[in-house]
């Protein structure tokens, strides 16, 4: 009888022998090991700068800057402090990747799509424009736009002219500007009132699609609602938003609005080489989704392009996102490699302030903390915008 007792009551494993034990027991150490590596770095750093009388201190933020710069989305000046300086080189450093994430984003797309098509031509086109675009290093093709393509562009006598409105020339691309007037706010407000409108637009149209089957062309009703309602308001306020023109006087133009050949080719660099990482990204991602759902929605009707854009696409986004935020993160920190062509962005700008002002430590604490938050606030979006979009289970 007591045999049978032991043999149901279950068997205490050693502390050493229990998996749990010796999980938490590592995970303590590797802690430990991580706190006392921080703590080695912060102490060893703090003992050499003291070393070389040297404390952190910013400010040094509010010295006047003495110096110029050539692209200015904000006001500055040369009495202008060292902080205002570094602002105007973080502005520009967020217009490139911006705008460079927009326009690698649909190039990409597109080359994606275009390396599955069934057409040989515009497949082998696609193809060898990946091949050919991510084996060449990004800094030799900034090189290449900005002394190749663009320096060699005649002057502003002889600019290339684009039915009178814009002007292409080595001093850069000239065009017109939009002036905003009194009363040039409301507009703005109609903008924004009419992209919050085509939203409710799209859901109600898809709550409705799925309750009853029938479909509403939201995407035209909300492009009307976007472009009419700014309209309307411009006309019932007299148009309170003018356009300055470009007109060449001397040497050179003046008015209108002046994009710099250093933004035009770090641009264009950096958007046809991230696209082509984005392009197999998006190849990889239609791939993963099974050949099925295409007969299925073949099946039901839909024609190749609908069953592309409704069926294929969205079931891809889950593969294509998490990558797509990697290149996302890369195209914003290889903008720091317009230093090579005197664009002035963030690290262009940090490297005058540490030049005048001597404080390379601190400036390195500010380069690091500003590319840090910009990185995680591009991670957690797209995160957010992964977990709209990513597969239910039911």
């Amino acid at each position: 009888m007591t045999a049978l007792v032991d043999e149901a009551r279950p068997q205490r494993v050693s502390a050493f022998n229990d998996p749990k034990v010796r999980s938490r027991v590592a995970q303590i150490i590797f802690v430990l090991l991580l706190i006392w590596f921080g703590y080695e770095i912060v102490h060893n750093t703090a003992v050499n700068l003291a070393r070389l009388n040297k404390n952190v201190d910013f400010g040094f933020l509010t010295n006047t800057a003495g110096f110029d710069i050539i692209q200015r989305p904000i006001e500055y000046s040369r009495d202008s402090s060292y902080f205002r300086a570094i602002l105007v080189g973080l502005l520009n450093t967020l217009i490139v990747a911006s705008l460079g994430i927009v326009f690698a984003t649909i190039l990409g797309f597109l080359i994606g799509i275009m390396r599955l098509s069934s057409n040989w031509v515009i497949a082998k086109i696609a193809t060898g424009y990946v091949e050919l675009i991510r084996n060449i290093p990004l800094l030799l093709q900034i090189f290449f736009w900005y002394a190749a393509v663009l320096k060699p562009l005649p002057g502003p006598k002889q600019s290339i002219d684009f039915f009178g409105l814009a002007f292409l020339s080595n001093r850069g691309l000239v065009m017109p500007r939009a002036i905003w007037g009194e009363g040039a706010g409301s507009v703005a407000i109609a903008f924004i009132l009419a992209c919050i409108g085509a939203y409710v637009i799209k859901r109600w149209a898809r709550q409705r699609q799925e309750r009853t089957g029938e479909q509403f062309h939201s995407f035209w009703a909300g492009l009307g609602l976007i472009i009419g309602l700014p309209l309307l308001v411009l006309l019932l306020l007299g148009s309170p938003v003018r356009s300055e023109y470009p007109e060449l006087k001397g040497f050179n133009f003046e008015g209108g609005l002046t994009i710099l050949p250093e933004l035009i080719a770090l641009l264009l660099a950096l958007s046809i080489y991230t696209a082509s990482f984005i392009a197999e990204i998006v190849r990889a991602g239609i791939l993963a989704v099974s050949h099925g759902q295409t007969e299925a929605a073949h099946a039901l009707g839909l024609r190749s392009q609908l069953t592309l854009r409704l069926v294929v696409i969205p079931q891809a986004l889950r593969v294509i996102i998490p990558p797509l935020t990697s290149q996302y993160l890369n195209l914003t920190k290889n903008s720091s490699l317009a230093v090579a062509i005197a664009y002035p962005d963030l690290v262009a700008m940090g490297g005058v302030v540490n030049n005048q002002s001597g404080r390379a430590v601190e400036v390195v604490l500010i380069w690091m903390l500003i590319y840090l938050s910009i990185s995680l606030g591009t991670s957690a979006l797209m995160n957010w915008y992964n977990a709209r979009v990513r597969l239910v289970e039911r």
